[in-house]
């Protein structure tokens, strides 16, 4: 057919040009959409037929088998919606065992928030701002995970331990640590668009009557156009949302500032301690920016895990270099065993292994190691000496005092 069109005249050509543009704003995998099941799942656990064991492993209540991804060949966008969805019911599980098993309690953010105004939250033991010892402080990195988690894949492909930060949790508690647990994600709520919010055209009322019509009927054919090509496209259009963001938690790096300021900075605890996963990491260091005077008066200790901070990027001072030099430690992907010292580039704090090579495993690894570099920090603290790690052996150590 179209060998036939390109020997015919200007209609014909017309008619070709108007062909291959068709064919190619059509994707033949897109095209297969049509045929994709309702964007419809489930809202509990059970609803799914997931439940995690003893072990804190999902497992398929019928068969026993791990998660499945692929739930339906050829239907990626469909297994990928269901893996979202499935994801969201963990967040608010994890939610749930903060509460129910850490025994901490949700706060509101902003602290003076109204009825009305977008708000987020954190978690915090009972004794957070009263414990006259040691508080604990918790930031994962950055994505699709909320309070409570290092990583959705682990907690969906792994365990609860690996993927969360409830064994940190309840070893600082065991240890008599108060905890804050942040939420630097949870940046804004999205709502439906209105008609009326998403504009159409542009303001033309001061064109000439015949300008505006002619551009009236062109973004109506456009329209058609689009729509045509967008069920093929999109089947089950998504409804079009606008985000309202939170106020004074809009980014990672403005809420670590907030619950520094509102609660941390608030606490009574003489040690403060960070564990900050990935671009945790980068909103410690943004804070220490903003706040150096206070943070180094407060914080004792912190524990970076495979964090995505750069001194130079962020342009940190000397003097907070060198401070993260004498109480920062970041514990990276690599495959050298854990805590064997790993050369950098940056001039800011130590590096060493935390035993794996996968990113998203660095806090789960280094746990153990994690807690007795804070214990050692507060021995030296008190000996008015500072840890310093060495590569007496390849590992890193600390003096003995």
């Amino acid at each position: 057919m179209m060998a036939q069109l390109q020997q015919g005249g200007p209609d014909e050509k017309e008619k070709t040009t108007a062909l291959k543009d068709l064919l190619s704003r059509i994707d033949l995998d897109e095209l297969m959409k049509k045929d994709e099941p309702p964007l419809e799942f489930p809202d509990t656990l059970e609803g799914f037929e997931y439940i995690f064991n003893e072990k804190g492993q999902l497992r398929h209540i019928k068969t026993g088998e791990p998660f499945v991804f692929n739930y339906r060949e050829d239907l990626h966008r469909w297994n990928q919606k269901r893996y979202e969805a499935l994801g969201e019911i963990i967040t608010k599980y994890i939610y749930e065992l903060l509460q129910n098993e850490c025994h901490l309690k949700k706060v509101t953010l902003p602290v003076d928030a109204i009825e009305s105004e977008p708000k987020s939250f954190i978690f915090m033991s009972e004794d957070a701002l009263v414990n006259p010892d040691k508080l604990l402080v918790l930031i994962h990195g950055n994505g699709v995970v909320r309070a409570g988690q290092w990583a959705r894949r682990l907690i969906i492909n792994e365990d609860l331990d690996s993927g969360t930060q409830i064994p940190y949790i309840k070893r600082a508690i065991e240890e008599g640590y108060g905890v804050i647990v942040l939420n630097p994600n949870e940046n804004y709520i999205e709502v439906e668009k209105t008609k009326a919010q998403i504009p159409l055209s542009s303001d033309i009322s001061d064109e000439p009557a015949e300008k505006r019509e002619r551009k009236d009927k062109i973004q109506k054919e456009t329209k058609k156009r689009r729509d045509f090509y967008e069920k093929y496209r999109n089947p089950q259009k998504e409804k079009e949302t606008m985000q309202i963001y939170i106020r004074d938690n809009g980014s990672p790096e403005e809420h670590a500032i907030y619950v520094w300021d509102h609660f941390i900075s608030q606490s009574a605890a003489e040690n403060v301690f960070f564990v900050a996963h990935s671009y945790g990491g980068l909103a410690f260091v943004e804070l220490m920016i903003q706040r150096e005077a206070e943070v180094k008066n407060r914080v004792t200790a912190v524990a970076l895990t495979d964090s995505v901070h750069n001194v130079w990027h962020q342009e940190v001072g000397k003097t907070i270099r060198e401070w993260m030099r004498e109480n920062c430690c970041n514990w990276v992907s690599s495959s050298e065993p854990l805590d064997t010292s790993v050369e950098s580039m940056l001039p800011d704090c130590p590096r060493v292994s935390a035993g794996t090579e996968r990113h998203e495993l660095t806090s789960w690894k280094s746990f153990p190691s994690v807690f007795k570099f804070f214990s050692e920090a507060v021995k030296a603290k008190n000996s008015l000496v500072k840890p310093t790690p060495t590569r007496r052996s390849n590992k890193i150590k600390y003096e003995e005092f």
